[in-house]
C-alpha cells in the first residue's frame, strides 16, 4: 500500500467496464510504547501503512469519480490512548486528510474506530487488565453487528471525521464525579456541580446503568412508568396510565410549586441532577421521558452543536405536497374549489346574518353616506365562527377570545398536513416552519363587552404574531413561525419566505398560506367612501364592466418541502414552486396606487429565480381585482413581460379566481395557487367570469395575452405545464410565484396484490365526532365510486390516530360502506370494532384455530423480507415435528383441504402469529401485549417465553397437540405482554390463564 509503483499498478488494473467508485483504506500496524521509548524506526513502522498508504491513495485516485473514500482511523487519535503516541499521530493524519479532501469538494470519511469485541491481529495482545483499563476509561467493546451498523451510520453522517465507538457512559460519569474526565468528553456527559443536596455519583450511575442495560423499548416503557407514576402522585391521579403523554403539564394543572415537587421526586428516584425549570423546559410526559433518555445516553448535556444550513441548489426544488382551504359558498377543500371554478360558480352572497352586524342600517346606495356601504354582497365563509376547541385542547373561554382567523388557521393546517399524508402529531419537535398571511385585527373590537374570564386572553387571541405561533405551539413545531401582513399579497409573500427558509435549511417542512375573516363590516364602509367597491360584490377582472372590488373571505394553506424530502417520505408532489419574487412599488403615484413598472420587475425577478423565459409560462393567475385603475395597470405589465416574443398560437392565457370568489384579500394568493395546481393536474384552463368583453382601457394588441373567457384544454407541448400567480398588496408589496407541474416518474408498483380483507381506520376526539367522521368518509366513498378500498385504507392509515377509534373491516367497497353507515348511526355491526384507546400500547390478539383462511400470510410472506426470514427459521425448526408437509408450502400453496387437518393448521397458526410478534419490534410496534383465546393461548404462552430467541417450534407443536387433545387451556383465555426481543421477567399461569410482563 505504501509502494507507489505497486499501488499505481493495482489501480491501473481496474477494468473500464467496472470503474473504481469507492476506496476503503483499512491498513494498520501497532508498535506500542511510551513516547520516551519510541525511535524513528518504530514511528515509521506505524506511520508507513497508515500515512504513506493513505497519501498515495489520495494522490492516485484524484481522477476517479469516487462516491466514497473511507479511511479506517482510530479513536486513539481523537481521545488519546496511553502507550500509543505513534499510532495516535498516524490516525490523526488520516482525520486531517479527510478534512482536507472535503475542503476540496472530494469524497472522504475518516472513521476513528473504537474497540471491537472480536479479536484481530491488532488487539490479540490485549489481556483482561488492558480491557478493564479501557472500560474504566469509558471505551467499551462493540460487537460486529454494532460495528457494521456504525459503519453504515458513519457513511450517512456526511462528516469528515466520525468516531464509531461504544462508550461506557456510567464509567465516564464516574470519572466526571471524581473530577477525572478528559476535556474531550465534557460535551458527552454532564460534569456534576457540587451542591449540598446533590445526589451522589453512585446513585446516578447505578440508576443510569440499570436503564442503559435495558432494550430501547423496555427502557422507554420503564421511563414512562417512572415519570407517569411521579406525575400521578404529584397531581393525585389514580396511576401512571391516567397521564396523557402529549398533554402539556400546564394543562394537567402543574404550577411552579408542583413542578418543583415533580423535579425533586424524579431527582430522588434517578439520582440525576435535574434543572428546576424541568416542567417548563420539557412540558409533556413524552418530552420529559425523551430528556431522561438523553441523560442515560449522555447526549444532551454538552453545548448545542450548530446546525449546518443547506445551500441553495437548483437540483432540489421546493414542491407543494399538501393543500387545504375553505372558501365562500361552503367550499371546504381544494377539490371543491376546483369544481366551483370549472363549473363557473359565482360564490358571492348577501351579507351574513350571523356576525352581529347591523344589517338594517349598514346598507345605503348613496356612496357619500357616512358609516354605510353601498354594496351588500361579498364572498363569505359559511360558519366562520364554528370551531372544535376540544379537538385542540383549548378551553371554551380561550376559544371565545381567539380571532376566528386563528381558529381557521389551526383547523386548516391540520387538514393540509393530513392531505399530504403526514400525521400532524408526528411533527412534534421537528424543524417545521409556519408562514401565515393575515391582515385583519378587528376581532377585539368588542373588548369592552368581554367578561373578566376572557379579557386576559384577548392579548393572544387577537395577536397577529400568535396566529402562526399557536400552530407551532399546539403541534410542537420548532421551525421558524411568522405572521406576514403585506395586505392582499400576504399569502404569496408567506409562500416566498417559506421557500427561502427551506432552501436555506432553516426548516425541513413548512406550512404557508393566508387567512381572511371580516369580523366587522369596516372594510366595506371604508372602500365605499373611496368609491372602490363593486356594487354587486363581484370582481369583474379585466372586464369592460369592471366597477370595483368585491370583498371576500377565505383560508388556504400549502405544505411545502424539498423534492428530495418529499420523495424520501413518499409525500404526493402536487406542483413545483419553480421561482418567486417580492418587491415594492416605492415612490409610486399614491400610497395605494399600483405601479406597472414595479409589477414588471417582480415578474422578471421571479422568472430569473426560476431560470425561465417569459415564453416558458402558459398562464397567469392574475391579481385581477376588477377595478378600473388596477386591472389596466396589471394587464399592461403582463403584456410588457409575458406578452412579448410569443407566437400567435401560444398566447399567455389570463384569468383570476376572484371572479368566482371575490377578493379573499390575505388568502387571495394562495387561492390562486390552489386553483393553478388543480388546473395543471386536470389539464384544464378554467374561464374567468364576467369578462366576455375585455376592458377597453387595455391595449390588448400590445402583446400576446388573451383572457380565458371559456374553459380550455391545457395542451402539453413536450415541456411541463407552468403558471404564474400574482398578488399585489395595497401598501405596495408585490409578489409573483411561478408554478410548474411535478416531474413525471414511474408509477410505483403495487406492494400488495388487490383483493382480500382491508381495514378502514377512523379516529376522533370524541364518540360523537367519531360517528361524524364515519359519516364524512361514507359520503366521500359514495360520491366517488371509483375509489379502491385498499387506496382508502392506505390513506386513512396515514392520518393521526386519536383517542376514539373504530376499524371497519371488509373485502369490497359496498360491504365497507354498509358497515360505515352503521358506525355513523351508532349501531353495532359485524366487522366494526370501536372504542376508546388507553395508553397501554399495542395489543396482539392470538385467536387460535378457526381464524385461518386460505391464503393467510401469503402476501405478507412476499411483501415483508423480515417476516419471510422469520418464517424460514420457523419452517426449519418445525421440520423434525411435521409428517411430510412444509410450513412455507402450506402458506404459499395450501388449500381448504390441508387447512382442515388439525396437525397442520395449529402449527401453521402458531408460526404465523409468533413470527409476526418477532417482527413487531422491527415494524416499530415496540412493547407488545398479547391476548390469547383458546388455541391462541398456547401461542401466546410460547411467544412470551421464546421471544428472546429461537423459534419455540417444538413447544408450539406440543402445545397445539395438548390443546387438540382437550388438555388444559382448551377453553382458556391468556393475557400478557413482552417487549420485542426481550425475555419476560416473570410469569404465572393457572387454569388456562397467564400473565407475562
Amino acid at each position: 500500500m505504501a509502494d507507489r509503483e505497486s499501488l499505481a499498478g493495482v489501480l491501473a488494473g481496474v477494468p473500464m467496464e467496472h470503474p473504481l467508485t469507492a476506496v476503503i483504506h483499512a491498513a494498520g500496524v501497532l508498535d506500542d510504547g511510551v513516547v520516551t521509548a519510541l525511535t524513528p524506526e518504530r514511528v515509521d513502522t506505524v506511520m508507513r501503512p497508515k500515512v504513506d498508504g493513505a497519501r498515495l491513495l489520495d494522490e492516485l485516485t484524484r481522477g476517479a469519480d469516487l462516491a466514497a473514500f473511507v479511511l479506517f482511523s482510530s479513536a486513539a487519535g481523537v481521545l488519546g490512548t496511553a502507550g500509543q503516541g505513534n499510532y495516535a499521530a498516524a490516525n490523526a493524519f488520516l482525520d486531517a486528510l479527510a478534512g482536507a479532501r472535503r475542503a476540496e469538494g472530494l469524497a472522504a470519511t475518516s472513521m476513528a474506530w473504537g474497540l471491537w469485541t472480536s479479536e484481530s491481529s491488532m488487539t490479540a495482545h490485549l489481556d483482561d487488565t488492558d480491557l478493564a483499563r479501557l472500560s474504566r476509561s469509558g471505551l467499551a467493546p462493540m460487537s460486529a453487528a454494532q460495528g457494521l451498523a456504525l459503519f453504515d451510520a458513519a457513511l450517512a453522517a456526511d462528516r469528515a471525521t466520525v468516531v464509531p465507538a461504544r462508550f461506557d457512559l456510567p464509567a465516564l460519569r464516574n470519572r466526571a464525579a471524581q473530577d477525572n474526565l478528559p476535556a474531550v468528553f465534557t460535551s458527552l456527559v454532564r460534569v456534576p456541580a457540587r451542591r449540598a443536596v446533590a445526589p451522589s455519583a453512585e446513585e446516578a450511575s447505578s440508576w443510569v446503568a440499570r436503564m442503559a442495560a435495558l432494550e430501547e423499548t423496555d427502557r422507554e416503557s420503564a421511563l414512562l412508568d417512572l415519570v407517569g407514576t411521579q406525575i400521578s402522585l404529584v397531581l393525585g391521579h389514580g396511576d401512571a396510565a391516567s397521564v396523557e403523554p402529549s398533554r402539556a403539564f400546564r394543562d394537567m394543572g402543574f404550577d411552579s410549586l408542583t413542578g418543583l415537587e415533580l423535579r425533586q421526586r424524579l431527582q430522588s428516584a434517578t439520582g440525576l441532577r435535574l434543572p428546576s425549570t424541568l416542567v417548563f423546559d420539557y412540558p409533556t410526559l413524552t418530552a420529559l421521558v425523551g430528556y431522561l433518555a438523553e441523560q442515560i445516553d449522555g447526549t444532551a448535556t454538552g453545548p448545542a452543536t450548530p446546525v449546518l444550513l443547506a445551500t441553495i441548489t437548483d437540483d432540489d426544488p421546493i414542491v407543494i405536497v399538501g393543500m387545504a382551504c375553505r372558501m365562500p359558498d361552503g367550499i371546504e377543500s381544494p377539490q371543491e374549489l376546483w369544481q366551483a371554478v370549472v363549473d363557473g360558480v359565482d360564490a358571492t352572497s348577501d351579507f351574513p346574518a350571523d356576525r352581529g352586524w347591523d344589517l338594517a342600517s349598514l346598507y345605503d346606495p348613496d356612496p357619500t353616506h357616512l358609516g354605510t356601504s353601498y354594496s351588500r354582497r361579498g364572498g363569505f365563509l359559511t360558519g366562520a365562527g364554528d370551531f372544535d376547541a376540544d379537538f385542540f385542547g383549548i378551553s371554551p373561554r380561550e376559544a371565545a377570545a381567539m380571532d376566528p382567523q386563528q381558529r381557521l388557521l389551526l383547523e386548516t393546517s391540520w387538514e393540509a398536513l393530513e392531505r399530504a399524508g403526514i400525521d400532524p402529531t408526528s411533527l412534534r419537535g421537528s424543524r417545521t416552519g409556519v408562514f401565515a398571511g393575515l391582515m385583519y385585527h378587528d376581532y377585539g373590537s368588542w373588548l369592552p363587552e368581554a367578561t373578566e374570564g376572557i379579557e386576559g386572553l384577548m392579548i393572544t387571541g387577537n395577536s397577529g404574531g400568535v396566529a402562526s405561533g399557536r400552530i407551532s405551539y399546539l403541534l410542537g413545531l420548532e421551525g421558524p413561525a411568522m405572521t406576514v401582513d403585506t395586505a392582499c399579497s400576504s399569502s404569496l409573500v408567506a409562500l416566498h419566505l417559506a421557500a427561502q427558509a427551506l432552501r436555506n435549511g432553516e426548516c425541513s417542512l413548512a406550512l404557508a398560506g393566508g387567512v381572511t375573516v371580516m369580523s366587522t363590516p369596516t372594510t366595506f364602509v371604508e372602500f365605499s367612501r373611496q368609491r372602490a367597491m363593486s356594487p354587486d360584490g363581484r370582481c369583474k377582472a379585466f372586464s369592460d364592466d369592471a366597477d370595483g372590488a368585491g370583498w371576500a373571505e377565505g383560508v388556504g394553506l400549502l405544505v411545502v418541502e424539498r423534492l428530495s424530502d418529499a420523495e424520501r417520505h413518499g409525500h404526493p408532489v402536487l406542483a413545483v414552486v419553480r421561482g418567486s419574487a417580492v418587491n415594492q412599488d416605492g415612490g409610486s403615484n399614491g400610497l395605494t396606487a399600483p405601479n406597472g413598472p414595479s409589477q414588471q420587475r417582480v415578474i422578471r425577478d421571479a422568472l430569473a429565480s426560476a431560470r425561465l423565459s417569459a415564453a416558458d409560462v402558459d398562464v397567469v393567475e392574475a391579481h385581477g381585482t376588477g377595478t378600473a385603475l388596477g386591472d389596466p395597470i396589471e394587464a399592461q405589465a403582463l403584456l410588457a413581460t409575458y406578452g412579448q416574443h410569443r407566437p400567435e398560437d401560444r398566447p399567455l392565457w389570463l384569468g383570476s379566481v376572484k371572479s368566482n370568489l371575490g377578493h379573499t384579500q390575505a388568502a387571495a394568493g394562495v387561492a390562486g395557487v390552489i386553483k393553478m395546481v388543480q388546473a395543471m393536474r386536470h389539464g384544464v384552463l378554467p374561464r374567468t367570469l364576467h369578462a366576455e368583453v375585455p376592458s377597453h382601457h387595455v391595449d390588448w394588441t400590445a402583446g400576446q395575452v388573451r383572457l380565458l373567457t371559456d374553459n380550455r384544454p391545457w395542451v402539453e407541448d413536450g415541456r411541463p405545464r407552468r403558471a404564474g400567480v400574482s398578488s399585489f398588496g395595497i401598501g405596495g408589496t408585490n409578489a409573483h410565484v411561478i408554478l410548474e407541474a411535478p416531474p413525471v416518474g414511474e408509477e410505483p408498483a403495487d406492494a400488495v396484490a388487490g383483493g382480500g380483507v382491508v381495514p378502514w381506520v377512523v379516529s376522533a376526539r370524541s364518540a360523537a365526532a367519531l360517528a361524524d367522521q364515519a359519516g364524512h368518509l361514507l359520503a366521500q366513498v359514495t360520491d366517488d365510486a371509483g375509489l379502491a378500498p385498499r387506496d382508502v385504507a392506505w390513506s386513512l392509515a396515514g392520518r393521526a390516530v386519536l383517542e376514539h377509534r373504530a376499524v371497519v373491516v371488509g373485502a369490497e367497497g359496498g360491504e365497507l360502506a354498509a358497515k360505515l353507515e352503521e358506525l355513523a348511526a351508532g349501531r353495532p355491526a359485524s366487522g366494526v370494532v370501536s372504542g376508546r384507546a388507553g395508553s397501554g400500547g399495542v395489543v396482539l390478539v392470538f385467536p387460535g384455530q378457526g381464524s385461518q383462511w386460505v391464503g393467510m400470510a401469503r402476501e405478507l410472506l412476499e411483501f415483508s423480507p423480515v417476516f419471510a426470514e422469520r418464517m424460514g427459521e420457523c419452517a426449519a425448526a418445525l421440520e423434525p415435528y411435521t409428517d411430510g408437509w412444509s410450513l412455507l408450502e402450506v402458506v404459499r400453496e395450501g388449500g381448504e383441504e390441508v387447512l382442515r387437518r388439525v396437525d397442520v393448521v395449529q402449527p401453521v397458526l402458531f408460526a404465523v402469529m409468533c413470527r409476526w410478534l418477532r417482527c413487531g419490534g422491527r415494524w416499530g410496534c415496540g412493547r407488545l401485549r398479547w391476548w390469547g383465546i383458546r388455541r391462541g393461548d398456547c401461542c401466546g404462552v410460547c411467544c412470551g417465553w421464546s421471544v428472546a430467541g429461537g423459534c419455540g417450534a417444538g413447544g408450539g407443536v406440543a402445545q397445539s397437540g395438548d390443546c387438540a387433545a382437550g388438555g388444559a387451556g382448551r377453553d382458556g383465555v391468556g393475557a400478557g405482554s413482552a417487549g420485542a426481543g426481550h425475555r419476560p421477567a416473570h410469569g404465572r399461569s393457572a387454569g388456562g390463564r397467564g400473565e407475562r410482563s
